[in-house]
Parts: C-alpha cells; sequence; structure tokens
C-alpha cells in the first residue's frame, strides 16, 4: 500500500522527499490508530476461546436443567403418594 500511495503523489508532481514523507506520515498515524484500537480488537483465538467457553456453560446449563427436572418430578410424585396416603388414613 505504501509504494500504491508513493506512486500517486510522484505522479501526481509531489517531490519523491515530499512523498516519502506523507508515506511515512500515513503509516504513523495508520499505527497510532491500530494501537488505540488493539485493545479492543478480538482475535481468533480470543474468538474460539468464548465459543469454547460458551459450548462449556450450555452444557451446565443443560446438565442443570435435567437435574431440576428430576427433583421437579421426585416431588410431584411424592406429594401424590402423599395425598394418597391421607387420603387413604382419612376416608378410610
Amino acid at each position: 500500500m505504501e509504494l500504491e500511495i508513493y506512486s500517486a503523489f510522484v505522479k501526481a508532481g509531489v517531490s519523491e522527499a515530499d512523498a516519502k514523507a506523507a508515506v511515512e506520515s500515513v503509516s504513523k498515524e495508520i499505527d497510532k490508530r491500530y494501537a488505540l484500537h488493539a485493545q479492543q480488537l478480538a482475535t481468533r483465538g480470543d474468538v474460539e476461546s468464548v465459543r469454547k467457553d460458551m459450548a462449556e456453560i450450555k452444557s451446565e446449563l443443560i446438565k442443570a436443567i435435567a437435574d431440576s427436572q428430576r427433583w421437579t418430578i421426585a416431588a410431584i410424585f411424592a406429594a401424590v403418594g402423599i395425598f394418597a396416603a391421607l387420603s387413604k388414613v382419612l376416608h378410610g
């Protein structure tokens, strides 16, 4: 990219020294902008790490829901059993 910018400046009539200085200035500004935003940019490794974490969380959540459902069903059956026993005792 730098060579293309340099060539464009020279073809436009800018001296070689000024074209070189302009290209260096553009490169420095690009580097500054990148440095400012580098902390906010995610790498492929960052994205893969998040995906792995999300898969683990999803697995743990599914397990927790299944455990909760088992306890809920067991509690319902226990309540029905207690109700049946009380009904038998009270009615006779």
